[in-house]
């Protein structure tokens, strides 16, 4: 495991000299058997890991790892940019299993990050939660939901459909598709936070439903 970890980190850090090295490995095949196919994987492979390479390293610290913390030691904003937002480069200390901390560092492009998606966030927070294989906590993932950002983000989009759905029905609350979105809207909602009011209003709308039955 720990072999794999500092295999992904590398690839996932050092995209440029990852490709080096399959030009390198890939061309000492070919200077040995002198056959011109063992050329054919440089370029898929190198597009593949700048695609997938953080993906893949996310879910393996995730599958695998094992939870922790890790505090931001340094940010600094560099003149590269991304989307039109300039590039930070991080360093930051790892606690470890036995309590003593190590160093990593990671920047805006090549964070590892799960739940997977598209987006790079990173927690404005002086702990928050990773996942590492231990015996090479430098390759972290950051569990951006667990973070105290990450719940306050999450419970706000959980929010969302609540807010339209409500929006909708007190503009006419006789319209019973409005009712049954709301009622879905709130017991959605439910299901994740424990919420006495939202409780008590979808009781409150299945009653009214029934009356327009």
């Amino acid at each position: 495991m720990v072999l794999i970890s500092k295999i992904l980190f590398f690839t996932s850090h050092h995209g440029f000299y990852t490709v080096i090295l399959l030009i390198l490995f890939f061309g000492f095949i070919y200077y040995i058997t002198k056959k011109a196919r063992f050329l054919i994987p440089i370029i898929p492979l190198a597009i593949l890991n700048g695609i997938c390479g953080q993906f893949l390293n996310a879910w393996f610290l995730n599958q695998y790892g094992v939870e922790s913390t890790a505090t931001v030691t340094s940010d600094v904003e560099t003149n590269s940019t991304l989307n039109e937002s300039y590039i930070h480069d991080y360093e930051a200390i790892v606690k470890k299993q036995d309590g003593k901390y190590t160093t990593t560092f990671f920047s805006t492009t090549s964070a590892t990050i799960y739940p997977i998606s598209n987006s790079i966030r990173i927690p404005d927070e002086k702990d928050f939660p990773v996942k590492y294989i231990p015996g090479y906590e430098k390759n972290i993932v950051i569990l951006y939901d667990q973070s105290r950002e990450g719940k306050i983000l999450s419970e706000y989009e959980k929010q969302a459909p609540v807010k339209s759905a409500k929006i909708k029905y007190e503009a006419d609350r006789t319209n019973k598709e409005f009712i049954e979105e709301y009622i879905a809207a709130l017991e959605d909602y439910v299901e994740t936070y424990d919420d006495a009011s939202y409780k008590a209003k979808i009781q409150e709308l299945k009653k009214e439903l029934g009356r327009l039955k």
